[in-house]
C-alpha cells in the first residue's frame, strides 16, 4: 500500500527580495518521455505531468540581462548564461493538485550565482561554460559543465509551426502548458528539501524553433533513458521579456511510506 508523503511548504525566516531583469533569450528544448521512466527519476512528492499520454522533460537555456533586486535600477544588474534541466510535474498540496517543474540540475557561467546559490539565487548552481552563436533567426548554443557531467548543444532557427510529430497539437496549447509550469522546485544538497522559485513575465510569448541538431548528455544517456524512452519533441524561443523571480520558500517532505 502506498501512502502519499506529507509535505510542508515553509516560508523563509527572512523573505528574499524579488529579483528582476530581462529574459534576453530563453530556449526550451523538450523531450516526450515514457512516464514510467520519468517516474523513476522523480523524488517524492512529484509525479510526471502528462500531455496526451507522454511525460514532458527538457532543458531551459536562458540568457538573463540586468538581473538585480527589483528595488534597484537596471544599470546595476548582472548578465548571465544559464541552463536548467526540468521535468513537468504534479504534486498534491493541502488536498489540491498543483503543477510546475522539478529541476534536478542548474548550471551557470555566473560566479555570483554559484556563490549565493541556495540563498539569493535559489537552488544549487554548477559552473559551466557557454558558447553562443546567434542572429535574429538562427541560433547555436552549447553548454559544457566544468565538472564534465553535463553537455547540451542545439542548432536551430525560427519557425512558424511545430514539428509534425510534436505531442502538442498547437503552439497555443504548448504556450499554455509552459506558462502553467512557471513554479519550479530545485534540488538542494539536502534530501527531501526543494527550493521554490516562480517566474513571472510581463508578457508571455513563445515561437517555435526548427531544430537541426540537438545533443544532451542527460536525455541521451541510456542509464537514465533506455532507447526510445526519450524522444526530442521540439523547441520554443522567448526573447526580450521583462520578468521577475519570486521566492516561494522550501518544500519539505516530512515522511514517505511505501
Amino acid at each position: 500500500m502506498n501512502t502519499a508523503p506529507a509535505i510542508a511548504v515553509q516560508k523563509p525566516r527572512f523573505q528574499l527580495p524579488v529579483v528582476a531583469g530581462i529574459i534576453e533569450r530563453r530556449m526550451l528544448l523538450n523531450f516526450r518521455c515514457e512516464p514510467a521512466v520519468i517516474k523513476k527519476l522523480l523524488p517524492a512528492p512529484f509525479r510526471p505531468q502528462l500531455v496526451h499520454g507522454s511525460a514532458i522533460a527538457g532543458i531551459c537555456l536562458i540568457r538573463l540581462g540586468g538581473i538585480r533586486p527589483a528595488f534597484l535600477p537596471s544599470f546595476v544588474g548582472l548578465n548571465s548564461e544559464n541552463a536548467a534541466h526540468r521535468i513537468a510535474v504534479e504534486w498534491d498540496e493541502n488536498g489540491t493538485t498543483r503543477e510546475g517543474v522539478f529541476i534536478p540540475r542548474r548550471d551557470t557561467n555566473a560566479r555570483l550565482n554559484r556563490l549565493v546559490g541556495g540563498t539569493l539565487f535559489l537552488g544549487v548552481h554548477q559552473a559551466a561554460r557557454f558558447r553562443v552563436v546567434e542572429s535574429f533567426d538562427e541560433f547555436e548554443v552549447e553548454m559544457r559543465s566544468v565538472d564534465g557531467v553535463t553537455h547540451v548543444l542545439v542548432q536551430g532557427r525560427l519557425s512558424e509551426r511545430l514539428p509534425a510529430n510534436s505531442v502538442f497539437h498547437s503552439v497555443e496549447e504548448a504556450s499554455a502548458f509552459f506558462l502553467g509550469g512557471s513554479l519550479g522546485w530545485s534540488a538542494r544538497h539536502q534530501e527531501k528539501v526543494f527550493d521554490g522559485l516562480e517566474l513571472r513575465c510581463r508578457e508571455w510569448r513563445m515561437k517555435p524553433l526548427m531544430v537541426e541538431r540537438v545533443e544532451s548528455s542527460f536525455f541521451q544517456n541510456p542509464q537514465f533513458f533506455p532507447p526510445g524512452s526519450a524522444i526530442f519533441d521540439g523547441a520554443f524561443l522567448m526573447r526580450n521579456i521583462a520578468h521577475e523571480w519570486h521566492g516561494r520558500g522550501q518544500l519539505k517532505v516530512r515522511n514517505a511510506i511505501a
